[in-house]
């Protein structure tokens, strides 16, 4: 096995399941990878064993950490092994000696393999004749548990005898006092052995919520091969490592020190560290004979049940059959959508693209070593991005999840931007901090779109939602002083009646708000940032012409949506809140939207006239007026951007400007000291209707010149230069990393989507092929399969597994590469396969759920494979000849057909192309 440090091969995939094999992997830095449960257990664990284990902010029962003591903490779930003759070896590679042997000929040899969601790492020193493979997964279910499978091998020549530890430190409490009283919380500790492990229950808990008697128990709990308890134990972690010791070389396992407690436990320590140090048996093992061992990490809400939980858990033959469950139940998970291109190792990396926004669902943006920020929970336009994913994989949930979501919007069109844990909860900010990101008013309509085309489930807009209320109005500007907590978080009437609209009515006003929220150039205001939140400095002054387009964009498509909801229901009117009717302008009083301050005027009025209550009268409107209205308004800012955002550069091209700083200044252009471009500033034009068709090659153009990057791909930015104080904290970054041009994988994989929508498809194959690339060049970007939140200057893979952009590139593949989508309920074929993706028989292939129906949907290319050269000539629907209804864009296939079809089973759409 080859010692150099550095790598020479990446990891390689070892079948259809996603499974992967990586030799050496404790030779790449920062690696992690993720194992959770739909129950709230949320895990990492390095090539090592370092991670961390945890329930919540408030319950880790390992120290929580960051991404750099993957490598520099000595805590770790170890298990030490003492070799008589020979002395003490980790089994996790994690001890003094090992570490310090890793350059040279000594050191272990190592391998990881790991797939849906599990983690076994085989390791191995020659010289010491021992070998040891460790498998990691927390199972399925709801249980608070993680389990470890731990195998000792003699793989020498001589009988070898062992004193097997397992030594995994307890932390036992929240985040908050890993340094605020880290001492101190060590006091309430309550720890407790009894016959397979050690316990603590913390008397209290010191956190934000105040002193308060505790109730969670932590616990390492293990059994050896055939049920043997351990036979003594360590727990308190002092004792442990011994005066001047560690616990990366503890005396107890150094000098083999006898436990101090016998079998059966029984004993009750306060007031130190704990540690889950579980002695096991010495044993000895012939020449190629195993011993294996089982150990469980658990949280519960109350002292931990443990005869019942070992008898659970706490078995090889539990472990193995866990295992085989948990492989199966991530697998169909991840399966309900499944590619075959000509490239089966891109098709394995989309399974783990597939799983991430999964993973983004039960970890929110926190507790994984990259994302050591927050306290769980996702933010405002989480919800409604991670639905794009949902709506592919899950898409039975996704309409209560979007109508439970629309209970977040403010009256005057902001959001909550604290989410609860219950679908539908939204929390009045509790520090006291406004804050309004301007994009957020325009996901959701994105969102509901693509759930309507999926389902045609008109009757969506017309269900009923109640509006979020707290003491902020007029988009956090000014306060209700005579609000309490009190008083709830539903908005009411004047009657003090709860007051709900339509989720339309919810659209309509996200979307109209902002038209009139304008800033000195007449684009709406940036505020408290965009979707990059790094944009936080230019609150005043700042626009956002970007999310300008994006608004606008939405105004014209709900425009086109009433005049079909007046075609499919019949209906030629709409119930708002009567107050809506100013923002509806030309309905009444038409203003100038070229006038800024006539836009203040009305959006005062309105603000006066909704201001934390309404009068509960709806108003019924025209819809066919009320669609003239939001097609005026969005027209308007189409020229409005083509007449005034366009730099023309001197190489014959131009681009949007996306941005005007706190100075008032455009952010855009090519200026003498330099260019300057956002990739933002273009998607959002492309995506929507903004960009002119005879814009868009000159975009491309500028893009590749500006900002495409051979080693990093595309980057979010040009190098801006200096820190930009009048712009936001993003510029403080240094250049190549995170929000400061990056590759941001969010707006890179939006801008393939773009290009494809745009029909550009072989630009957005180059842009979705280059992520692809990047990602899976293990050599430079140093990452498992997935997607990375970026990828920095040096090409290395960052912020692993927890990112939105996986979302985006699931949506583009199904929708877009491969052409399945919905129109309005009805199945719209459109595929853009290009040469490449056709595998040797000219197949490419894609299962996914649509109408309630699994589909395998086969392209073959009869002719030529290139895309612009076919169409779809032929469609076959279980063997039967399906007649086609053509459409500009493609071939629809009504809803009613696949209804029909039986339940439970996958359903063959075959589709000559020619």
């Amino acid at each position: 096995m080859n010692h150099d440090h550095k790598i020479k091969s990446g990891w390689s995939f070892t079948g259809n399941n996603g499974d992967f094999r990586l030799e050496q992997p404790d030779r790449s830095s920062f690696l992690y990878f993720p194992l959770v449960n739909e129950g709230g257990m949320m895990s990492s664990v390095s090539p090592k064993l370092h991670g961390q284990v945890t329930s919540g902010h408030n319950t880790f029962l390992t120290p929580p950490l960051s991404v750099e003591d993957l490598h520099n903490s000595r805590a770790s779930r170890n298990f030490w092994v003492y070799i008589e003759g020979q002395g003490a070896w980790s089994a996790t590679g994690d001890s003094a000696r090992q570490n310090a042997a890793v350059y040279g000929e000594g050191a272990d040899e190592s391998l990881l393999e790991a797939g849906l969601l599990w983690h076994k790492v085989t390791r191995g020193n020659k010289e010491l004749g021992v070998g040891a493979q460790i498998t990691s997964f927390v199972p399925c279910g709801n249980d608070k548990v993680e389990l470890m499978k731990v195998v000792l091998t003699n793989s020498g020549t001589k009988e070898l005898t062992l004193t097997p530890t397992a030594a995994i430190p307890l932390y036992a409490r929240s985040a908050d006092d890993l340094r605020d009283h880290r001492h101190v919380t060590s006091l309430l500790n309550r720890t407790y052995t009894s016959a397979y492990g050690v316990e603590v229950q913390p008397a209290l808990s010191f956190d934000e919520r105040g002193h308060r008697v505790n109730h969670t128990s932590y616990g390492v709990f293990g059994a050896a091969e055939g049920g043997a308890q351990p036979v003594g134990f360590f727990p308190v972690q002092e004792e442990f490592i011994g005066e001047g010791g560690s616990l990366d070389w503890p005396e107890a396992v150094v000098r083999n020190l006898a436990p101090e407690i016998g079998e059966g436990g029984g004993i009750h320590k306060e007031g130190y560290e704990a540690l889950g140090g579980l002695r096991f048996a010495e044993i000895t093992l012939a020449p190629g004979q195993s011993h294996s061992y089982v150990v469980v990490l658990a949280i519960e809400n109350d002292r931990i049940g443990v005869p019942a939980l070992m008898a659970k858990y706490g078995s090889t033959a539990a472990f193995d059959a866990l295992l085989e469950e948990n492989k199966t139940f991530w697998a169909e998970k991840v399966n309900t959508v499944e590619f075959h291109t000509g490239d089966h190792a891109a098709d394995e990396w989309m399974k783990w693209v597939t799983l991430q926004p999964v993973l983004r669902r039960l970890y929110g943006n926190s507790f994984l070593p990259y994302h050591d920020y927050g306290r769980g929970g996702r933010g405002w336009r989480d919800l409604w991005q991670d639905c794009l994913a949902l709506l592919i994989m899950e898409p039975a949930d996704v309409r209560s999840l979007l109508l439970n979501n629309y209970a977040g919007v403010r009256i005057d069109g902001s959001n909550a931007t604290i989410i609860g844990q219950q679908p539908g909860e939204f929390i009045a900010d509790r520090n006291n901090i406004p804050r309004v990101w301007m994009d957020h008013g325009a996901w959701p309509f994105l969102t509901t779109m693509l759930y309507l085309d999926q389902s045609g489930d008109l009757d969506f807009l017309l269900q009923e939602q109640s509006y979020f209320r707290d003491s902020f109005m007029s988009r956090c500007k000014e306060r209700d002083t005579s609000w309490e907590p009190g008083a709830g978080s539903s908005l009411r009437t004047a009657a003090g009646e709860v007051y709900t609209g339509t989720i339309l009515e919810h659209i309509l006003l996200q979307n109209l708000v902002p038209f009139f929220n304008v800033g000195e150039h007449n684009n709406i205001l940036l505020e408290g940032a965009d979707w990059n939140d790094g944009l936080d400095m230019a609150a005043q002054r700042g626009e956002s012409v970007t999310f300008t387009a994006f608004y606008a964009s939405n105004l014209l498509d709900l425009s086109r949506l009433l005049i079909t909801l007046k075609e499919r229901t019949g209906g030629d009117t709409l119930e708002l809140a009567e107050e809506m009717k100013l923002l509806l302008d030309s309905l009444g009083e038409s203003i100038d939207y070229e006038s800024i301050p006539a836009k203040h005027g009305l959006l005062d009025r309105y603000y006066a006239a909704a201001p934390n209550k309404v009068s509960g009268i709806r108003a019924q409107l025209k819809l066919e007026q009320v669609a003239a209205d939001l097609a005026r308004k969005a027209e308007w800012i189409f020229d409005h951007l083509r007449r005034n955002e366009w730099v023309e550069s001197g190489h014959g091209d131009g681009w949007f400007n996306g941005y005007y700083n706190n100075d008032g200044e455009r952010v855009e252009g090519e200026f003498a000291e330099g260019t300057r471009m956002t990739l933002t500033g273009q998607v959002f034009p492309l995506l929507g209707h903004a960009a002119a068709p005879e814009q868009i090659a000159s975009i491309v153009s500028a893009v590749e010149r500006n900002l495409f990057d051979d080693k990093i791909g595309y980057r979010l930015n040009s190098n801006f230069g200096g820190i930009q104080q009048n712009l936001g904290r993003a510029f403080g970054f240094a250049f190549g990393h995170k929000e400061n041009g990056a590759m941001f994988s969010h707006m890179t994989v939006m801008y393939g989507n773009a290009l494809y929508k745009r029909g550009f498809v072989k630009e957005g194959r180059k842009v979705l092929d280059s992520l692809y690339s990047l990602s899976a060049d293990f050599e430079v970007s140093r990452m498992y399969p997935g997607i990375p939140e970026y990828i920095n200057e040096q090409g290395r893979g960052m912020y692993t597994y927890l990112t939105g952009s996986a979302s985006w590139m699931l949506l583009t593949m199904v929708t877009e590469v491969f052409g399945v989508k919905g129109k309005l309920g009805d199945l719209l074929l459109q595929p853009k396969l290009v040469k490449e993706q056709f595998d040797a028989e000219g197949r490419a292939s894609i299962k996914t759920i649509f109408a309630g129906r699994e589909l395998k949907v086969v392209y073959t290319a009869s002719g030529s494979a290139e895309y612009g050269e076919y169409q779809i000539h032929a469609v076959k629907l279980n063997g039967a000849e399906v007649t086609l209804q053509r459409v500009s864009e493609g071939v629809v296939i009504s809803r009613s057909l696949l209804s029909a079809l039986p339940e439970g089973q996958v359903h063959l759409l075959e589709v000559v192309l020619a």
